[in-house]
């Protein structure tokens, strides 16, 4: 199944029934009086968060979507029935723009979250709810009114506990097949990784989700390689682990080059906890391991880890580390949602 993140879609919500003009007739029943039922409401337009999905695949195909028109009203006072409603599912993480792509209608971070992006129009009265002392037989009836129309975003950020950072040929689709049951394509070229993928890691009882972002490189802030476009799914983790390749020309550099990227997409990814590790540690010499080390340390301010995705050295200590970040986050978010929920008034 491809993955697609970003979706552009039209909808429309249904029209409302119109009301009736309607009269008793009955055999000996002279002044019958009107009897017009009212129209029945359209249908909504609803987004749901279902469980088990992890793309916006399916409207790739499929871009208009119309709810059901209400029914309209009958004579014998019978109102007509509420028009069906169309639910859009998308996966956890599910974004709402309006049409400028800039404008945020709803944000779906949870399973069981439904928002109404266009709502019905409301049923016309029949001519029943007109009567009056004076005016004993009406003849007018109210149309339905007309459903709301938009074109609107889906954008899917993906939810994961930690995101893999880092150059093209890092490693890092490496390292994610290496920790977890994901497949990810693995080559010795760059952009090998053209959609972000996730893999649940097990480490001392635990999991966590890990995110594989397809590489950054200079200028991507500005549309060069892959761009900034797959940024947005590493905005809500909770830590990220960035990956430098130890084969690489200077260590020091291509960290920095990744930080570069970062700050310029802004949105605070620069404000995120970051674990920093050294891959393919076991493809150099003692000496250049040392001086790769050393630039590293220089560039991020911190001693970095030491691992080989393709041998398993060093990956527990780097699995460890991202556990300790993400459970801290963990506490603090139950900790803020618990004072939140002391505070709250009926």
């Amino acid at each position: 199944m491809k993955f697609l993140d970003q979706a552009k879609i039209y909808i429309r919500s249904g029209d409302g029934g119109a009301g009736c003009v309607s009269f008793r007739r009955e055999k000996f029943i002279e002044f019958g009086g009107p009897n017009g039922g009212d129209g029945g409401r359209g249908g909504d337009v609803v987004v749901e968060c279902v469980d088990g999905l992890n793309t916006l695949i399916d409207y790739r195909y499929q871009q208009h979507f119309k709810a059901k028109a209400g029914i309209h009203g009958m004579g014998k006072n019978r109102a007509g029935g509420r028009g069906a409603d169309v639910v859009l599912k998308v996966p956890v993480g599910t974004q709402i723009f309006d049409e400028d792509n800039e404008t945020l209608l709803a944000d779906l971070t949870a399973v069981g979250q439904r928002v109404v992006i266009a709502k019905g129009g409301n049923g016309g009265f029949g001519n029943a709810h007109f009567k009056t002392s004076t005016n004993q037989a009406p003849r007018r009836a109210n149309p339905g009114q007309p459903g709301e129309e938009r074109t609107i975003w889906l954008r899917l950020k993906l939810i994961a506990d930690a995101g893999l950072l880092g150059l093209p040929n890092a490693g890092k689709s490496t390292f994610l097949a290496a920790v977890s049951a994901a497949k990810p394509k693995i080559a010795d070229y760059p952009f090998t990784t053209l959609h972000p993928q996730l893999g649940v890691v097990s480490i001392d009882g635990r999991e966590f989700v890990l995110a594989d972002i397809p590489g950054l490189i200079e200028g991507a802030s500005e549309g060069a390689g892959l761009g900034t476009r797959f940024l947005g799914h590493i905005e809500r983790c909770r830590v990220l682990l960035h990956l430098v390749d130890g084969t690489c020309e200077h260590a020091g550099k291509a960290y920095k080059t990744v930080r570069a990227e970062l700050a310029a997409y802004e949105h605070d990814l620069v404000d995120k906890p970051e674990i920093v590790a050294l891959n393919k540690v076991d493809a150099l010499t003692p000496e250049d391991l040392k001086q790769q080390v050393a630039r590293l340390k220089r560039a991020a301010k911190t001693t970095p880890l030491l691992l080989s995705g393709a041998t398993g050295k060093g990956v527990p200590e780097v699995l460890r580390a991202v556990l300790a970040v993400v459970d801290g986050a963990r506490t603090a978010e139950r900790n803020d949602t618990t004072v939140e929920a002391a505070g709250w008034q009926p």
